[in-house]
């Protein structure tokens, strides 16, 4: 496509999703699908559009929409609900990424005759869930605020884990051997110091905010300061992404957390103002609707045994969250609603497909497989959890939810229903 015409594309794109977002207000039909479908079309099926057109912007985009969805959903989570939704968040992350490794790599091993530990690797990759779509997603169900931030810290814990863990697993390809120490100790590290540095970082810029005020055109400095620390953590060795999220609960809770000792210093403490809320909103917005597009372009579907394979997987990943949610979310005080949403919320995305290109880069045997097989996964997955959404808030899922969830209660009508572990 020539330069006019990505322009005219691109414009469009933006009254598309306007566009989208009143259609999914009117009809429930998430834009996720129509995004994806405009994507796919402009990419693999019709090819004009390649994702090497987009050189090394394309990675550096979608980097930018995980760091810019994460510190936008992290403004939004109450330190309160926060501290209730972690344990079950941290509950739904381990159980789901074993429950995934447990069934995917059999499958693997026997359907695409992968030696165990390269059957391990793949499973790995796909242990997560993806921040880039479940919170949009769950911002814009009737989900009490504990689902939501359970979902939301799901999909940033996961993307660590997926990390830390299948590059783990490629190192003992390349070497020939496991060090189970410094994996668990390399996952360690990457969480909690990497929450510790965008805590610290999000005092720091609540500090100099007033200051910043000054300035004229200063609006966007808190998104490059954000951008900024999820790069030096990411450097540093950790997860810049966990950095970001702690940044945006830092910023967003600001007023409650137990500062007062710095309340006696020169600069106050301040908090960001509801006109800087909504353009991080509008930013997200955009930003969203871009990479849904670019995803769809991204997807390669060159070999069709190796898609029917991923399309086998996402059905295994689907089936093995409905136990997953069982052992993780309490029946006491989780809603059937919630369960079912929760039991939806496994698409892959950003981090998924960016390990799995690591293989073939590293020169690993059947890198190319992987790479192929993930990026199908990705694909169905986001689609399959997109149409479970809109299946489950239809109502149209409810009589196979009061079969797969019969132990979780009828929502209340009370929206704040807490969902615990």
């Amino acid at each position: 496509m020539n330069v006019p015409a990505v322009v005219i594309l691109l414009g469009l794109l933006v009254f598309l999703a306007h566009a989208l977002e009143d259609f999914f207000a009117r009809t429930k039909v998430p834009d996720v699908l129509i995004l994806l479908g405009l994507g796919l079309l402009l990419g693999p099926f019709s090819g004009l559009v390649h994702p090497e057109d987009l050189g090394a912007a394309g990675p550096v985009f979608t980097t930018l929409t995980l760091v810019v969805i994460l510190f936008e959903g992290g403004l939004g989570l109450d330190l309160k609900v926060l501290g209730r939704s972690l344990g079950g968040a941290t509950g739904l992350t381990v159980w789901s990424f074993v429950a995934t490794m447990l069934v995917v790599t059999p499958i693997v091993r026997f359907m695409m005759g992968f030696t165990w530990l390269q059957a391990a690797t793949l499973a790995s990759i796909l242990g997560g869930t993806s921040s880039a779509v479940v919170i949009p997603l769950v911002s814009r169900l009737a989900l009490g605020e504990r689902a939501k931030a359970i979902l939301s810290l799901e999909s940033a814990l996961s993307d660590v884990l997926v990390i830390v863990v299948a590059l783990a697993l490629m190192g003992a390809q390349s070497k020939g051997e496991l060090k189970v120490g410094a994996l668990f100790g390399g996952m360690v590290a990457a969480f909690a110091l990497a929450a510790v540095l965008g805590a610290l970082a999000g005092v720091a810029w609540s500090l100099a905010l007033n200051r910043l005020r000054g300035l004229q055109n200063s609006i966007f400095t808190t998104p490059a300061f954000v951008i900024v620390v999820y790069g030096l953590v990411e450097l540093l060795g950790y997860s810049g992404a966990i950095a970001a999220l702690a940044l945006g609960i830092t910023l967003g809770n600001i007023d409650a957390l137990p500062l007062a000792f710095l309340r006696r210093t020169p600069e106050t403490l301040a908090s960001l103002t509801s006109t800087e809320r909504e353009v991080f909103r509008e930013v997200v917005f955009l930003l969203k609707t871009f990479f849904f597009v670019y995803v769809g372009i991204s997807i390669q579907l060159s070999s069709l045994p190796l898609a029917l394979t991923g399309l086998l997987l996402t059905a295994a990943l689907f089936a093995v969250r409905v136990p997953v949610v069982h052992a993780s979310l309490g029946s006491g005080h989780c809603n059937r609603f919630e369960a079912c949403v929760a039991g939806a919320m496994t698409p892959k995305g950003l981090a998924a497909a960016v390990v799995a290109s690591v293989p073939l880069q590293m020169g690993l045997e059947r890198g190319l497989e992987v790479k192929l097989t993930v990026f199908a996964v990705v694909l169905f997955s986001i689609l399959l959890a997109s149409i479970l959404v809109f299946l489950v808030e239809q109502g149209w899922f409810r009589p196979l939810a009061r079969l797969l969830y019969a132990r979780y209660g009828e929502p209340s009508p009370d929206p704040e229903v807490p969902c615990e572990p």
